[in-house]
């Protein structure tokens, strides 16, 4: 593994949602609750585009540009990230945000909810689908984080953060339902909260560590193989990028840190090389 390095200054209040866009060779994350996307090219120069509101989530469309969640539905981008059309509004609850998501090999479009206020289980794990559809996945979440799938696409890996655990899901690629929940691993007290997830080659999953300055990898079945120490103490979301997606890129954020407590380099993307290849992120057909 190579020694991590600062890739960016301080780029975000709350950075968060990195995706590497294959297609453009850059990576793009989120500044969430600023609702902003940050976009680093091969000239390593941040360029920030404003869209307000909440930025949650950012994917590449099968057919072309982009689709970004926001705070209460989806908008579709084009390659130079500008709106496309109207948004779809999903959400008519102000006290409920979008937080976190991914896309299935089938390309259907999953987004997290959350309340403002954290109330416990008042989130969603909602399922888009290419014909306009909405549906839920799981109901009763609080923070919905990480969501891959294994290479083989039956298996689904999820983090709704304040369970304190990464729970496994047998996955039906047919209909995008989520089976039986089992745990993959379980956290101690101390380590920090699971926030997003990255997926390798070998269905190694990295785990962002928000409050425990940190990135950890697990194997799945829930043995603990790296950890990357960061100098934040919030570290929100990572994943795999560069050309042969051999880069981990790490986002970190500003916000939730005690008062007074200062910290320089919060809300920078780092990098690192772990050793292994990333897997090629979904797109979505939404």
């Amino acid at each position: 593994m190579t020694a991590l390095t600062r890739v960016t200054d301080v780029v975000a209040f709350h950075g968060e949602g990195p995706f590497w866009d294959e297609e453009r060779e850059r990576l793009l994350s989120v500044d969430m609750l600023a609702g902003a996307v940050v976009e680093l090219g091969a000239d390593g120069e941040p360029v920030r585009h404003e869209y307000g509101g909440v930025a949650a989530v950012l994917r590449r469309r099968l057919d072309g540009g982009l689709v970004l969640a926001r705070e209460h539905g989806l908008q579709r981008l084009d390659d130079e990230l500008r709106p496309v059309g109207d948004e779809r509004h999903a959400l008519d609850d102000p006290a409920i945000r979008m937080n976190e998501g991914g896309c299935d090999p089938q390309g259907r479009l999953y987004i997290g909810t959350m309340a403002y206020d954290v109330t416990t289980g008042a989130g969603t794990l909602w399922r888009f689908d290419a014909e306009g559809g909405m549906a839920a996945a799981l109901t009763g979440v609080t923070i919905s984080n990480g969501l891959q799938w294994s290479a083989d696409g039956a298996t689904a890996f999820y983090s709704d953060t304040p369970t304190g655990r990464i729970s496994r899901y047998p996955f039906d690629g047919a209909t995008g339902a989520f089976g039986d929940r089992s745990t993959v691993v379980s956290f101690a007290d101390g380590e920090g909260q699971s926030d997003g997830m990255a997926i390798d080659e070998e269905d190694g999953l990295w785990v962002a560590f928000w409050g425990g300055g940190a990135v950890r990898r697990y194997d799945p079945d829930g043995t603990l193989t790296e950890v990357v120490e960061l100098p934040c103490r919030n570290v929100t979301s990572c994943t795999f990028g560069g050309p042969d997606l051999r880069t981990l890129y790490i986002t970190t954020s500003r916000d939730g840190l005690p008062e007074g407590e200062v910290e320089p380099e919060a809300g920078s993307i780092f990098a690192v090389e772990p050793g292994v290849t990333g897997a090629h992120p979904h797109r979505s057909a939404v």
